[in-house]
């Protein structure tokens, strides 16, 4: 999770303390999920100072349940207009963000992408 740029950056700042906000937490969650254990998730998560364990244990069940892919860098950006902290560190890097270029996620995160292009291509 460490060898993307955007997750240590919010991990380090989960671990000063800061509100990384709803959006930041969002994002952490749906791509932390997939490399450390449920309880270590919200223990990092819980270390944000305006969030609660029982709101980072929910904030994982939820994410859990939905079963998010982690967002693109799109999204991400989408997301950061909407809160003050910089979840991107380097927005102005078109590398920044890009999970999927660092990380590598269980076959079934691929498979779900895939699924889902494939559907969109049907409906348009």
């Amino acid at each position: 999770m460490m060898k993307n740029h955007m997750m240590a950056h919010l991990t380090d700042a989960l671990g000063e303390g800061q509100d990384i906000g709803h959006y930041g937490r969002l994002v952490y969650t749906i791509v932390g999920r997939h490399f450390v254990e449920e309880d270590e998730l919200v223990s990092l998560l819980a270390q944000d100072k305006d969030f609660s364990e029982e709101g980072a244990r929910d904030l994982v069940r939820q994410v859990q349940e939905a079963d998010y892919s982690p967002p693109g860098r799109a999204k991400i950006l989408e997301y950061m207009e909407k809160q003050d902290f910089p979840i991107l560190p380097n927005a102005d890097d078109p590398d920044e963000g890009n999970v999927y270029r660092d990380l590598d996620f269980p076959q079934h995160v691929y498979d779900h992408i895939q699924e889902y292009r494939h559907q969109k291509a049907e409906t348009d």
